[in-house]
């Protein structure tokens, strides 16, 4: 039973990952050296990967192993471009950014 979490919880962050890639389940299978219907055996809890094809997997998706299941960082991509392009600024620049992501944060929605 608990593996059956494990296993769609796995699934669903394989696909929302690999959505916010902007790639199809074949196109990524294909380039992972895998037979075309790979991704989507995982995504459908068919299987799990095996340790070096998650990391492969991790790799691709350009995110580490600790960042696939980190749950609450709904865009790991994402947020290390953008953690990329703050360390790019000097401090004073860092901080206006700062406050204007938590201005932003904290309106009212």
């Amino acid at each position: 039973m608990e593996e059956n979490l494990y296993m769609r919880d796995f699934a669903k962050r394989l696909y929302t990952l690999r959505q916010e890639k902007g790639v199809s389940a074949r196109d990524m299978s294909l380039s992972l050296g895998q037979a075309h219907n790979y991704i989507n055996g995982l995504e459908s809890e068919k299987s799990f990967p095996a340790m070096q094809s998650f990391f492969y997997i991790c790799e691709y998706l350009e995110i580490s192993p600790q960042e696939f299941f980190d749950y609450a960082n709904r865009t790991p991509t994402r947020a290390n471009e953008l953690y990329a392009e703050i360390m790019r600024l000097d401090c004073k620049s860092q901080v206006y950014f700062l406050n204007l992501i938590r201005d932003v944060n904290n309106r009212p929605r």
